[in-house]
């Protein structure tokens, strides 16, 4: 099963999950729920589904690092030169490879795709995404392997699955044991520790696990070229990529929020003799920073009933309705009214 199907069945199965939570109101979905978001229940519980959704959207750059351990018996297949020390042979064999590297920039980096967070605990996402890199020759010992192209561009399909690690209910948990110490008679101490678990915290810190299929889309060797067509030597290996990272999440309100994410993702690729007889493994290190936006699909109607001021989530004829924009807390406090 690849990426695409796997993300539309999850997309099925919760949908398939509203039908019965409509009696077990599970995740909040329900036919009696105190404050419905539409006239009918089976509108009520898309909107609950839609909710549990955000739409995201990064950008940022990288620095990658290409590596082989070349071993050929046939070596002038392949574009290496020898830079230095012209009177030494190339002494390789299959027990001594010869070890090269190379790094490079690789900008930009767009990723789109959508999330969803199952009790601030963990998050489930999965998208698309654009890169485009240099490739700079590999070099090991007295010797260069020289792409004949000089950038690359990939797409890649995706997954990543995610632990909060921290988070406002998390850190309120951590005041509660650090007030431990103080009597339940202490009423200075535990007012104090009421106010600071009640303060909005907007920051979040995850960690991720990412996985997908990346498609190399162009990256090709002049020389090969016949009537217009370019022939790829340099190829995506089959089994799929793997990453990990940080994401630090910084929330504007209950539906926007400003993301930072660094991480690295290891790569395979195979690189092809010109006569295409046998074939070289390269892996491939990417070290991401990335900056994005995420967007929760607002589940809550925007009042629209002329002379209506009320900026905080409210009734209309039993539906609940929003006051502000989802770029604004919803529920302010005082001294939050702009």
């Amino acid at each position: 099963m690849n990426l695409k199907n796997a993300f539309l069945s999850f997309t099925l199965l919760l949908f398939s999950l509203s039908s019965f939570a409509q009696e077990e109101d599970i995740f909040g979905i329900s036919r009696k729920a105190k404050n419905p978001k539409s006239e009918s229940s089976i509108g009520n519980v898309t909107r609950n589904i839609l909710e549990m959704f955000a739409v995201e959207i990064s950008g940022g750059g990288a620095y990658q690092q290409f590596g082989t351990s070349f071993y050929s018996e046939n070596p002038s297949l392949y574009p290496l030169t020898q830079v230095r020390n012209f009177d030494q042979p190339l002494d390789i064999s299959e027990e001594n490879p010869l070890e090269m590297k190379s790094g490079d920039a690789t900008f930009p980096l767009f990723n789109a795709g959508l999330r969803i967070n199952i009790f601030n605990t963990i998050t489930i996402g999965g998208g698309y995404g654009q890169e485009w890199g240099n490739l700079s020759p590999m070099e090991g010992g007295d010797w260069e392997f020289a792409f004949e192209g000089a950038s690359y561009q990939i797409s890649k399909y995706y997954g990543t699955v995610g632990l909060v690690l921290w988070d406002a209910s998390k850190r309120a948990k951590y005041l509660q044991w650090r007030y431990r110490k103080y009597a339940g008679a202490n009423f200075y101490m535990q007012s104090e520790l009421r106010q600071r678990v009640r303060q909005i915290y907007p920051w979040r810190l995850i960690a991720e696990a990412e996985f997908g299929q990346l498609n190399l889309k162009k990256a090709y060797d002049p020389a090969l070229a016949t009537n217009g067509s370019y022939t790829p030597r340099l190829a995506v290996a089959d089994k799929p990529y793997f990453g990990i990272g940080l994401r630090l999440e910084r929330d504007f309100s209950e539906y926007t929020k400003l993301f930072i994410k660094g991480g690295a993702e290891f790569r395979s690729f195979t690189y092809a003799s010109s006569d295409y007889s046998e074939m070289q493994g390269l892996d491939q290190q990417v070290y991401a920073m990335q900056v994005g936006l995420s967007i929760r699909i607002p589940g809550t109607k925007r009042c629209k009933i002329g002379g209506c001021g009320v900026v905080m989530k409210h009734m209309h004829n039993g539906i609940e309705y929003r006051g502000s924009s989802i770029f604004k807390l919803q529920d302010r406090k005082i001294g939050q009214w702009y």
